[in-house]
């Protein structure tokens, strides 16, 4: 076996796309983006055998720093299975040499590895599955775990929510799975005739994403950003953009016409405030628009939901619940593996953000909640590794007072 940094873009993707423990961050596009939106040098790694095979490869982000050094991230970790003790020694004995020859401070990585099993709360399984002895292998081959954390204070979270369709006989099932405070705002988004499509722009999603983004306390990314991720994923098929329309006029109109032939008090009462609410929106929309966005990327096996984009006629209409519907329903279709909501924190108590909001929105779906290994640093300068981020603190602070 022989460590090198010469794969091609084909041979990466290949391997990539055929490898069953491969992950979207982990794929030669994601480097490409990364490249474009943070501007970081994505460098292609692997082990070969004798006959030029590859045996397994990595997603290597670079970061330069002062004093020539840099420092690497290899999102989701490597593209290979980390069972394979031989393969993975052999492998990290040649990532150090690297970061050596790089003049590197360490390299991170977050593989995504069950660390053991939790319930619907994030709360440990007593008696149930684990991988601790799959973590000890890597803390043993010179990795440093940066610990259990629980919220999103490192570059993954480290809990997800998680649909395995395997457990499933039909999508009825899978549907049956879904809390019923979740699947009750489904059921009553049929009565004002959505339309579904799929979208090839980000334009759409990315105004309404700025309006999550402001109610859940977080930063939107600019629209270069989303650009990129759609730009690059789309050439190979790996991005979906399930969109959601409403005609507010339609409803109108419709709703009147049932008011008419309506007998019940109590239904009557439901139309008219549908019928007002509809009027108010029609003021602003008078003909059909769209009132969420969801993007999805997929690699092999999973399905990932990434980002959501909603204005608060989509939550009046059940239409954002109704878009997870149709994107966990087509991944089902589709045959994928699972369907992953893409993060959680681990603690649905905390009040920090909106944290807790979002995991408790994400439980109801249903599915398993998944807790990962967490993050490894493969040191090369322990004493710069212990230095960077004093360092990094102060710059970002210096910064910021240029900046005012």
């Amino acid at each position: 076996m022989k460590f090198v940094t010469d794969i091609t873009e084909k041979e990466y993707r290949e391997f990539w796309e055929k490898n069953e423990y491969n992950h979207f961050l982990q794929s030669y596009e994601w480097g490409q983006i990364q490249k474009k939106n943070r501007n970081q040098t994505p460098v292609y790694v692997g082990m070969r055998d004798e006959k030029g095979n590859i045996l397994c490869e990595a997603l290597l982000l670079k970061k330069s720093t002062p004093l020539h050094m840099c420092y690497f991230y290899s999102p989701r970790g490597f593209t290979m299975d980390f069972n394979n003790q031989e393969l993975l020694e052999a492998f990290t004995k040649g990532l150090k040499e690297f970061l050596k020859e790089q003049n590197a401070i360490y390299l991170k990585l977050d593989p995504p590895i069950m660390y053991q099993e939790v319930d619907e709360n994030a709360k440990k399984i007593e008696g149930g599955k684990n991988n601790y002895e799959l973590f000890n292998n890597i803390v043993k081959l010179g990795y440093h775990h940066n610990g259990f954390n629980l919220l999103y204070d490192h570059n993954q979270p480290r809990f997800t929510f998680r649909t395995f369709f395997n457990k499933y006989e039909t999508f009825d099932d899978v549907v049956k799975s879904f809390h019923t405070s979740f699947y009750r705002p489904i059921k009553r988004s049929y009565n004002y005739d959505l339309e579904i499509y799929m979208d090839d722009s980000i334009d759409t999603f990315y105004n309404l994403a700025e309006l999550v983004a402001s109610k859940d306390g977080f930063n939107a990314y600019p629209h270069d950003y989303y650009k990129n991720v759609n730009d690059y994923f789309s050439k190979h098929g790996y991005i979906k953009i399930f969109n959601a329309k409403i005609n507010p006029t339609k409803l109108i109109e419709k709703f009147k016409k049932e008011l008419e032939n309506e007998k019940k008090d109590n239904r009557k009462e439901k139309i008219r405030k549908d019928i007002e609410y509809f009027e108010n929106l029609a003021k602003e929309h008078p003909t059909e628009y769209t009132c969420a966005s969801l993007i999805c990327t997929y690699s092999k096996k999973g399905s990932w939901s990434l980002y959501i984009g909603n204005d608060e006629a989509a939550a009046y209409t059940g239409t954002v619940n109704r878009l997870y519907y149709e994107y966990i329903k087509d991944a089902y279709e589709n045959k994928y593996e699972y369907a992953d909501l893409f993060g959680v924190c681990g603690d649905p108590t905390t009040k920090f953000k909106n944290l807790a909001g979002i995991f408790e929105y994400k439980r109801k779906i249903g599915g398993d909640c998944v807790e990962f290994v967490g993050e490894f640093d493969l040191i090369n300068k322990p004493f710069w590794y212990h230095v960077l981020p004093v360092l990094l603190k102060v710059y970002r602070g210096v910064r910021k007072i240029i900046k005012r």
